[in-house]
């Protein structure tokens, strides 16, 4: 870290992006360095570590698929809804390619674009057991995992 700050070109290689991109990322107002801005001719950018994780999220997020404008979208979002100048480094993303989802906590995962609307994960190993508990109490015979495993081959 030089004078309190990451300069462009040490963040370009720590990130993984260009000098192209992380220019035009500061001059647009996608992510603007939070200790010292450019000034000018000559004058050096200094990002933090925020900024650094900040701009890792973008750059993952661009090569999962997702487009700079939707980012851009979710970052305004983001920054709206959680009323943060840094909401890339407030919450978890994730991204499919087509969205990019917030999780709050393990139990809740939000689309971005949908303005909070919910989304939710279902993990099936739960369901069979539940239902496997289900059917012993009921004294039927629950299904041989052998049998399952042909069914859910079919």
């Amino acid at each position: 870290m030089a004078n309190g700050g990451y300069r462009a070109p040490q963040v370009c290689k720590l990130v993984g992006i260009t000098y192209r991109q992380i220019d035009y990322w500061a001059r647009s107002k996608l992510l603007e360095p939070s200790l010292q801005a450019a000034k000018g001719s000559g004058s050096q950018r200094l990002y933090s570590f925020s900024d650094l994780v900040q701009l890792k999220v973008i750059k993952r997020l661009l090569d999962a698929g997702m487009s700079l404008n939707k980012i851009r979208t979710a970052v305004n979002i983001l920054a709206s809804e959680l009323k943060s100048d840094r909401p890339l480094g407030d919450v978890t993303l994730m991204s499919d390619g087509a969205s990019i989802y917030v999780a709050h906590s393990p139990s809740e995962l939000v689309d971005v674009f949908q303005r909070g609307q919910g989304v939710f994960g279902l993990a099936l190993g739960p369901v069979q057991a539940e239902l496997e508990g289900q059917l012993h109490e009921l004294g039927e015979v629950s299904q041989p995992q052998s049998e399952m495993a042909a069914a859910e081959a079919t």
